[in-house]
């Protein structure tokens, strides 16, 4: 137990990054129950059916999950905090906009909440803001992704030194070494999202999943700098495409070949001559698929492992 799992109410320091769209209620629910805290992101999903994942989770599991909740991409953030009250809803993560106002409305009801960042500036007033928890992602990270292009490595040490409130390392992560090195840097946890794609409880389609476990180091890249919209997304017709010719694009048109339909089309329908698949870096470290039950017991096994090895090495 840490200050993290603590404050979170988990077992494990493992937390599932927001999905977006293609977030699901069974995905979630066996990361909770498997000892992690399970996320529910609600990209641009409507009430309605954020209210349906909620009420499929809650049928699954009675252990802690997350909402996440980005700011400047879903228009019914207001909608959505009622959904929390109404369904008390323990942790919010906040992400993709200024979290200040939303603080103050989430501690009233007792929900405890979880800032993601990509820089140490944004994690000083979010904590200054009230945050409980600072999840600091680097550029490694799937999906959307922060402007600055900050890497993992060096994003966690300089946001722990900057704030006195628990760290949770994002993005590059996906095995005991990646858990035991973000502990190294000062985090008390991580949180993953490629990782879990990869799982038997991931109702995903098997052609995500398979370009997934065959990933190699390159295999992902990034589009959307010309438009300041950064997003890491595997290698796929679709994606290299708009990557192509995205500079012929008005802004508005690259946000909507990049939207939540194109990422369903990829995702769930294994099309990527229609769509995309978002995947981070770490998918070049991700060779077979597990239930989440198993993974996480890999990881923590080989974390522990990993740390006695370290310290019979330093033994004078």
């Amino acid at each position: 137990m840490n200050r993290l799992t603590k404050k979170l109410g988990i077992e494990l320091p493992v937390i599932q990054g927001g999905m977006g769209n293609i977030s699901n209620a069974e995905l979630a629910a066996a990361i909770s129950n498997a000892g992690g805290l399970g996320t529910i992101g609600v990209g641009t999903m409507n009430p309605d059916e954020v209210e349906k994942l909620i009420h499929r989770i809650q049928h699954l599991t009675k252990k802690p999950f997350a909402l996440n909740l980005p700011i400047n991409v879903n228009p019914n953030i207001r909608e959505m905090l009622e959904l929390v009250w109404k369904y008390s809803i323990p942790i919010i993560s906040l992400s993709a906009g200024n979290p200040a106002p939303y603080i103050p409305l989430l501690h009233e009801h007792n929900v405890m909440v979880m800032v993601v960042t990509g820089s140490v500036k944004h994690a000083v007033k979010a904590e200054q803001a009230g945050a409980d928890v600072i999840v600091a992602e680097g550029y490694e990270a799937a999906g959307i992704n922060s402007p600055f292009e900050t890497t993992t490595l060096t994003l966690i040490p300089q946001v722990v030194d900057a704030v006195t409130i628990p760290v949770v390392a994002a993005g590059g992560i996906a095995d005991g070494r990646g858990l035991l090195a973000a502990l190294s840097l000062g985090a008390e946890g991580v949180q993953m999202g490629t990782r879990f794609i990869a799982t038997k409880e991931a109702p995903f389609s098997n052609k995500y999943k398979r370009k997934i476990i065959e990933a190699e180091d390159h295999s992902t890249f990034i589009i959307g700098r010309n438009h300041g919209k950064i997003r890491r997304v595997l290698k796929g017709d679709y994606a290299i495409n708009l990557s192509n010719t995205e500079t012929e694009l008005s802004d508005d048109q690259f946000i909507e070949a990049t939207s939540e339909k194109y990422h369903l089309i990829g995702a769930l329908e294994g099309d990527e001559n229609h769509g995309f698949m978002n995947s981070g870096q770490i998918a070049g470290l991700i060779h077979h698929e597990p239930t989440v039950a198993e993974l996480l017991e890999e990881m923590m096994d080989d974390c522990r492992k990993r740390l006695k090895n370290i310290g019979n090495l330093l033994e004078d």
